[in-house]
């Protein structure tokens, strides 16, 4: 690693000013991709600004119609609550299938959100239950908060503070994991909402996506048949090592047919 600056504010006031006063400075929290690429020497920040002294930051909510979770809140911590496996099973089964107990006890959903990446879990709940992103600044409904790969709405110096989920009326997820790594090549987040029918996919493209196709087909009828015949386009899935553009196609209506059967339990 480099040499930086380490910080461990106690509220989002601190931690925001020490951002502006930094050359280059960096929020962590879990530290399960920064961490990586400092040891790696990809980026060298001149501060580390720690946002885990901040307590507003943890921490599990659950009211009538939603789930509220801290952006600092671990996975260990969302697949273990017995509030949010009430209210939200899904939620809490998607947290406990994240990486493996290391990564579940590091990672926070503040901190996947943020990052974005095409392989996360996170961001197909939080586009797949329609979610709120509260920062220190304002809110973000998920259909505006994911950008493209690795790229948010998040303006500089803002801090994800919370993540409020809607309680769906039944919703499951699915994904098809890389075996080493447990990261999602594709996944299917489907919710039957008090808005609608939703389905997410990650892992396929570059950035998590609603299907569309998928929404409307199981509007009419809730059911794995139902998406029976829809195509994903090939072109705009990733196409690496692990897996081809078309094979990404193919997975997309697999594991949307098992998320709705999930679903229905």
């Amino acid at each position: 690693m480099y040499a930086f600056n380490y910080h461990r504010p106690s509220s989002l006031a601190d931690a925001a000013r020490l951002l502006s006063n930094a050359s280059d400075g960096k929020f962590i929290a879990g530290g399960q991709t920064l961490l990586p690429t400092l040891k790696q020497r990809l980026a060298s920040p001149s501060d580390l600004i720690d946002l885990n002294g901040i307590a507003e930051l943890n921490g599990i909510k659950v009211s009538g119609s939603s789930v509220t979770v801290g952006a600092a809140t671990r996975h260990a911590a969302v697949a273990s609550s017995a509030e949010i496996q009430k209210a939200i099973p899904t939620l809490a089964k998607l947290a406990g299938g994240i990486g493996d107990p290391q990564v579940r006890n590091m990672g926070t959903i503040g901190g996947s959100l943020a990052n974005n990446d095409p392989a996360a879990d996170y961001p197909a709940a939080v586009l797949g239950l329609g979610a709120t992103v509260h920062t220190n600044k304002r809110k973000i409904a998920a259909d505006d908060f994911f950008t493209g790969m690795f790229e948010t709405a998040l303006e500089d110096g803002e801090i994800i503070t919370t993540v409020e989920f809607p309680i769906p009326k039944r919703a499951g997820y699915v994904k098809f994991p890389n075996p080493a790594s447990r990261y999602v090549m594709v996944g299917a987040f489907v919710a039957d909402t008090g808005t609608g029918i939703r389905v997410a996919i990650n892992g396929a493209a570059p950035c998590v996506f609603r299907h569309k196709e998928m929404e409307a087909a199981l509007a009419k009828s809730f059911s794995p048949d139902a998406l029976k015949g829809i195509r994903t386009d090939a072109g705009q899935m990733n196409n690496d090592i692990h897996a081809s553009a078309e094979y990404r196609a193919h997975l997309v209506g697999v594991m949307a047919r098992r998320a709705v059967q999930a679903a229905l339990g």
